[in-house]
């Protein structure tokens, strides 16, 4: 199970002489159309970075390279794990390839909830953790937390 984030095409652009998509777009599909997509959710996107000061700073990430993707494929992007404490967040996404049903690859981030202004960590303010808190209560069902690196990093 999993919540679905998004759906992209593999562009042109995104592939490599391998004939197939280069490694650092697989980092730049689960980070533009899957996290900030979960941060807006949140109100942790980019309209919090510029109206509150606040917002996250990925601290570490896993990545997975499962199947390789080429030009023309459709692949969904899922949410398949959230959680956070005070300050941290802690997600993992899933590529599925859309009409092969195959893996393509995951990736699970570490973030942090920073003061753009101090530079510094910052706990998550009240409405902030609420939105979570119902989220998870909402999609607990779907999330499973098999094969994941960061959890001993969530200090609830």
């Amino acid at each position: 199970m999993s919540v679905h984030i998004s759906t992209q095409k593999i562009k042109k652009e995104w592939t490599d002489y391998n004939g197939h998509m280069n490694v650092a777009y697989y980092v730049l599909i689960f980070d533009l159309y899957a996290a900030e997509i979960l941060m807006t959710k949140f109100n942790m996107g980019e309209k919090s970075a510029k109206e509150t000061n606040k917002s996250t700073m990925v601290v570490e990430s896993h990545i997975t390279y499962n199947k390789e993707l080429k030009e023309g494929d459709e692949v969904e992007i899922n949410l398949i794990y959230f959680n956070h404490d005070k300050k941290r967040l802690q997600y993992k996404f899933e590529m599925i390839h859309k009409t092969e049903k195959y893996l393509a690859s995951t990736m699970e981030i570490l973030a942090l909830y920073v003061d753009l202004e101090q530079r510094k960590v910052a706990e998550f303010e009240e409405e902030k953790t609420k939105i979570m808190g119902d989220y998870i209560t909402k999609n607990k069902s779907k999330f499973t937390g098999d094969n994941l690196i960061f959890s001993d990093k969530i200090k609830k």
